[in-house]
């Protein structure tokens, strides 16, 4: 089964759902940074969060979503678009501890609970929408939706899971957002809060082979959401070596030349995709006349 997205409205449109199905696009990621067990869990909730709330954007907008909690894992960079498109890395990917307490992997102990999550959003206007929170959890799920209540004033509750083969592969990734938006009626909400209770974890319905679709019917009841758009969702970094290029003609011909003095040749290292782009001396020439 391919990722993908699905945006759906449920009780006379008093609930927004959407859902998704995270799998490869973790893969990726884990695959691309060689992650480490719970580093993979971090990461991977992190981006699964990240790939919904993009969802939530319109047209050419993007986000960036910030996590840093004081944690062995380093902060935690995202970005993500309204085409399904997302992107992410650790600083320290190497880090994995015994399972907690739960029997899980130790995401809280990974990221640490002595930070912020922060989201910047580019709409297209000339000021960025900007929103921070301290982690209130370390576990992301319960962070994310802190943040949607403080920051957006939007009641919501954030599901995300990644289950983690033991050679570091990622087996199943998912997550859902709920959000309760204006008319929605108590007993509604009630209602929702008691199936969040008894619903298995977002990961293990995944791993059982639902879709997006099934994870909406576990949460509201068979056939209670109204499907609005899916959308395919997969890892896709912006970087290239013309962006390389132009960010050395930046530098100015003075530091491209101590450049080819000293080295003799670059590489230039993308954080987001871990692709590594070369330039040879000649190459380093032919950008020191651009920028003269």
């Amino acid at each position: 089964m391919k990722d993908y997205l699905v945006k759906a409205l449920a009780y006379n449109g008093t609930i927004r759902a959407y859902a998704v199905r995270t799998t490869e696009t973790i893969s990726e990621a884990q695959s691309r940074h060689q992650t480490w067990r719970t580093a993979s869990a971090a990461l991977g909730r992190a981006m699964t969060a990240g790939v919904m709330m993009g969802a939530m954007l319109k047209g050419d907008a993007k986000l960036t979503i910030k996590i840093d909690g004081g944690g062995p894992i380093g902060p935690i960079l995202v970005d993500a678009n309204a085409k399904g498109e997302v992107r992410g890395y650790v600083t320290n990917p190497h880090v994995d501890f015994e399972s907690n307490e739960h029997g899980k992997l130790d995401v809280r102990r990974a990221v640490g609970t002595e930070g912020m999550l922060s989201v910047v959003k580019d709409i297209g206007l000339r000021d960025f929408f900007s929103g921070q929170v301290p982690l209130v959890s370390g576990e992301l799920g319960e962070d994310f939706t802190y943040y949607f209540a403080t920051s957006e004033q939007v009641p919501s509750s954030v599901g995300v899971g990644v289950l983690v083969n033991p050679d570091d592969t990622i087996l199943a990734a998912g997550g859902f957002i709920l959000q309760v938006l204006p008319g929605a009626e108590d007993a509604v909400i009630t209602q929702l809060e008691e199936r969040l209770k008894t619903i298995p974890p977002i990961s293990k319905l995944i791993e059982r082979g639902l879709t997006p679709e099934d994870i909406l019917d576990e949460l509201f009841g068979k056939g209670q959401a109204k499907i609005l758009e899916t959308l395919p969702v997969r890892f896709q970094c912006t970087c290239s070596k013309e962006r390389f290029a132009d960010a050395i003609v930046g530098l100015g011909a003075k530091e491209i030349n101590e450049i080819i003095v000293e080295e003799g040749k670059a590489e230039a290292h993308c954080h987001f995709c871990n692709e590594k782009y070369l330039f040879t001396k000649e190459e380093l020439e032919e950008l020191k006349k651009e920028a003269k």
